[in-house]
């Protein structure tokens, strides 16, 4: 379990670098399938940074939760989890449009 964390970590980080270099906008979910109309209303540079923090909580939150065996908190640290990336996500959503 731990090793598979730490694996599925790593990708995730690979991942977070292609994004931020502006090489993997195409796997940003709802950038990649929008209209060149609606590629213009949003702040690209903004949503590769929202991107990339989400996908370095999520590193942090697997490579974590490897090491909980206590299944309170655990369920305490995925609420914390979900909660977190709800907000980025909103966030996301609304600070990187363009005004």
């Amino acid at each position: 379990m731990i090793v598979i964390n730490f694996v599925i970590s790593a990708i995730l980080i690979f991942f977070a670098f292609v994004i931020m270099a502006g090489k993997g906008d195409g796997l940003i979910a709802g950038y990649n399938l929008a209209s060149e109309a609606k590629r213009k209303k949003v702040n690209i540079k903004r949503l590769r940074l929202f991107t990339t923090a989400i996908l370095f909580l999520a590193c942090i939150f697997l490579c974590t939760i490897a090491f909980i065996r206590n299944n309170d908190v655990l369920n305490v640290a995925v609420l914390i989890f979900i909660i977190l990336i709800i907000g980025l996500v909103i966030l996301a959503n609304t600070w990187a449009k363009k005004k």
